[in-house]
């Protein structure tokens, strides 16, 4: 294709592009951006390249397309910053799909660099090309196809105010995917010798960046003072946390929140609310997913007040319970006015964010005197939770089994604040709901609930890993580690310290819980449901590099955590269960857990 490309007369000027790219990934890093993953190709080398050479941008190399985007999606999330990525084009840039789907959903920055043939080739059977336009639908916050680089002052301006709104488009409200698609001539390498004269240095090739814009998330005064006065007066109300970000001010604030307004939290667990100092005087529910299962506690439960703060949570218990009975007021708060509603409950919904929402509803309640005396309402189900929860540990203690429970509490009391828990969608989410006991260690809590699928999993952990926040463990199920099994390749060359904690069922376990396991063969259950695998981890984990363990009782577990957590590189536990033993362990949680709330509340 290339000498079609010279026969053409179509050429690209060297200088010109360098310069182009230069200027916009300088301006890049100038508006935030430390990272960038690049995986290989030919079209992408005026990205490559460029990026490369640009100073305070570290930039990695990860083969696959599909796991370098999770694992810049698993990077941003846990830096809290925005990531880069380039692939060249053709099916490489359809690779970057589900991860931008989940930066959709979740509302994670990620900056899509996109190489393609130039207009003259398009729909002409070139090779590699194919129509990119558009390609991520309104999954993006901007699209933008750029036209070739031009010489001067002016196409350099254009550069560094691309770079700059790239950037702002990508973290101001809602933040999310951005998708740049540059066609690119060849020749496709700098001209030889080319060097860039930045800012700061004597050139006059380089322009300033752009300022960024940044949202304003302030409830207003009024209507914030409105909302306190009304809701106030509630006894029965609850604050209800689903995913949050992982903020010791935030935490202390709701928890702060909750203990003047004697409004339990439930608390989901990737709410950072299960864990940390403010557990110690502030009511936190954390398994009202196993006792909200009880019609007698349902109707018992009852808030005439929700106040939500986060995304949905991922209990099925909680939603069915307000769905039974619905709150006179449930206000939903969302950074960016978001309907995370999907029982449409949402009686409305504030635009802020939840810290200052937080401090300003208890600055409103110290200067209007609404403080509350005590409910009896909150003490009740604290009480309740509570008793629970000293079942649940002595019901585990005596069990000569491990499973799914058992492997969460081990967790729970093995992990701190210096990791990073990294949960899977499917079971290992629901199980940590059920069984992630309340402490006053605080656990920062991750996962890609965004679009709630199982790709991308290990890759996404081990961008976590790679953030240099610390050790990052990654809680999933074998059917997630085995549809991303290349992530352990990105792993292996980027993570710094990952504990891979796999609960091994031989395929689907999750599909035991849901009615149509009882129709069995009629349904091709265990064959298209269950879908049995046979693999042996320890095969994948030494193809891969990893350290391998096997872990089948608690204090095994327990220890290959102590030794691996922290260490570098990638570890991988391996915690066979037997998939029916599990749903009859877990149903006994949920008997056990409601037999106790039933008394406590009698």
């Amino acid at each position: 294709m290339g000498t079609g490309e010279k026969a053409s007369g179509f050429r690209a000027d060297q200088e010109t592009v360098a310069c182009f790219m230069a200027q916009f990934f300088e301006s890049l890093v100038q508006s935030g951006v430390s990272e960038v993953c690049i995986s290989p190709g030919s079209r992408s080398t005026p990205l490559a390249v460029s990026a490369f050479r640009t100073p305070n941008l570290n930039s990695r190399a990860i083969l696959d397309e599909r796991s370098a985007a999770f694992f810049a999606l698993g990077l941003a999330r846990q830096s809290q910053a925005p990531v880069a990525l380039i692939c060249t084009s053709g099916s490489a840039v359809a690779n970057y799909l589900p991860a931008v789907i989940e930066a959709h959903h979740a509302r994670i920055p990620l900056l899509v660099f996109s190489a393609d043939r130039p207009p003259e080739l398009r729909d002409w059977g070139a090779g590699q090309t194919i129509d990119q336009v558009g390609l991520y639908g309104t999954a993006v916050r901007l699209f933008v196809d750029v036209p070739p680089p031009v010489s001067g002052p002016a196409g350099l301006r254009y550069a560094s105010a691309l770079a700059s709104r790239a950037v702002a488009d990508a973290t101001c409200g809602p933040a999310g995917p951005v998708h740049l698609n540059f066609p690119l001539r060849e020749p496709l390498e700098p001209p030889e010798g080319f060097v860039w004269k930045g800012q700061g240095e004597s050139g006059s090739n380089s322009i300033g960046t752009a300022a960024q814009s940044k949202p304003l998330r302030v409830p207003a005064s009024a209507h914030l003072n409105s909302l306190v006065s009304r809701l106030s007066r509630f006894e029965r109300g609850v604050i209800s946390c689903g995913p949050l970000v992982d903020d010791p001010k935030l935490r202390a604030a709701i928890g702060r929140l909750a203990t003047e307004m004697k409004w339990p939290i439930v608390a989901d667990p990737t709410s950072q609310q299960r864990r940390g100092a403010h557990v110690e005087t502030a009511p936190v529910l954390a398994h009202s997913d196993l006792w909200l299962r009880d019609e007698s506690v349902v109707e018992a439960f009852r808030p005439d007040v929700v106040l939500r703060l986060g995304d949905s949570p991922v209990s099925k218990s909680l939603r069915k319970a307000l769905l039974k009975n619905p709150p006179t007021d449930f206000v939903l708060v969302d950074p960016d006015g978001v309907f995370h509603d999907p029982d449409h409950l949402a009686t409305e919904v504030v635009r802020a964010d939840p810290l200052s929402v937080c401090e300003a509803w208890l600055l409103e309640l110290d200067t209007a005197a609404l403080k509350r005396s005590d409910s009896a309402y909150c003490e009740t189900w604290e009480a309740l939770d509570r008793a629970v929860a000293r079942e649940l540990k002595v019901w585990a203690d005596s069990s000569s089994r491990f499973l799914e429970p058992q492997t969460v509490m081990v967790l729970s009391e093995a992990l701190n604040s210096e990791v990073t828990l990294f949960v899977s969608n499917s079971m290992p989410v629901r199980d940590l709901d059920a069984f992630l006991f309340q402490d006053s260690k605080s656990l920062r809590v991750l996962s890609q609930r965004g679009a709630s699928g199982i790709d991308g999993i290990v890759s996404g952990a081990a961008g976590a890993s790679a953030a240099g926040e610390g050790a990052v463990v990654l809680f999933t199920g074998d059917l997630a580690l085995l549809h991303d099994a290349g992530g352990m390749l990105t792993a292996r060359d980027h993570a710094e310290s990952l504990t891979i904690v796999v609960i091994q069922n031989d395929g689907g376990g999750i599909f035991s819980f849901l009615p149509i396991s009882d129709q069995g063969d009629s349904v091709g259950f265990e064959e298209f449901f269950r879908t049995p695998h046979g693999l042996k981890l320890e095969d994948l984990a030494r193809f891969y590099g990893a350290h391998f363990y096997r872990a089948e009782q608690a204090q095994t577990l327990a220890s290959a955590l102590a030794q691996t957590v922290g260490a570098p590189g990638v570890h991988l536990i391996e915690v066979p269960v037997d998939r029916d033993e599990n749903l009859k362990c877990f149903r006994e949680a949920v008997s056990l857990a409601c037999t106790v709330a039933r008394d406590t509340l009698n």
